[in-house]
């Protein structure tokens, strides 16, 4: 499996981009630019097979409605976050419109497993930047992509509707019992790993057992 991180729109928001040999792809959390996704598939012939989504905040999901328009995929999103994702509460007007409820939408929890060619992803259900946030864990790539729940140097914010500051450190004491040299995909910003954020993230509540 190969991956790559684009960073889509005016939040500059970042997409992973999963692909296999077979020439199969995984978008994980597409938030803009649904036309420049569309053309990466056409010109590198791949073909979408699904959609992973971390959270649904706008910022992560606004270029379902031309992805799937184009390349009907079952779509994964936590089970909280799909209450609200698409609808009016998760508008940003003018400027960005809450795509549609996908018809092939699938809701996931803890535990759940994802397979896309020869590799596994674990879900990990990390709620507090929004109640349903998940994060997508590959032991064999040493790969977390973390959406907005862990940033390099920093963590998501809690201060939006569903925010809870508690449970966000109840879901990074889970993320950082990861392995050390486990390389994480941020939703914004860029790479790092558990170990550099074990250490250095002031963000991290001092004395909290988070071993590794």
């Amino acid at each position: 499996m190969n991956w790559e991180v684009l960073a889509l729109g005016a939040f500059e928001a970042n997409c992973t981009v999963l692909t296999d040999p077979g020439g199969d792809a995984v978008f994980v959390d597409p938030g803009a630019e649904a036309e420049a996704l569309l053309v990466l598939l056409k010109d590198r012939g791949l073909t979408l097979r699904k959609i992973l989504l971390t959270h649904g905040h706008i910022d992560h999901i606004s270029a379902l409605d031309g992805l799937l328009s184009a390349c009907p995929v079952p779509v994964i999103l936590g089970n909280e976050d799909i209450r609200w994702a698409f609808t009016a509460v998760n508008s940003f007007p003018p400027y960005v419109k809450v795509p549609s409820i996908p018809s092939g939408l699938e809701p996931v929890s803890d535990g759940t497993r994802i397979r896309f060619g020869a590799v596994d992803f674990s879900v990990i259900a990390t709620p507090g930047h929004t109640p349903g946030g998940i994060c997508f864990y590959s032991e064999s790539e040493k790969l977390l992509i973390s959406g907005d729940t862990l940033f390099a140097g920093s963590v998501g914010r809690t201060d939006l509707p569903g925010g809870d500051w508690e449970a966000l450190q109840v879901s990074l004491a889970k993320l950082m019992k990861l392995p050390a040299d486990t390389v994480v995909v941020p939703g914004h910003g860029g790479l790092t790993d558990i170990g550099t954020e074990l250490k250095t993230n002031p963000y991290l509540r001092k004395g909290a057992n988070y071993g590794n």
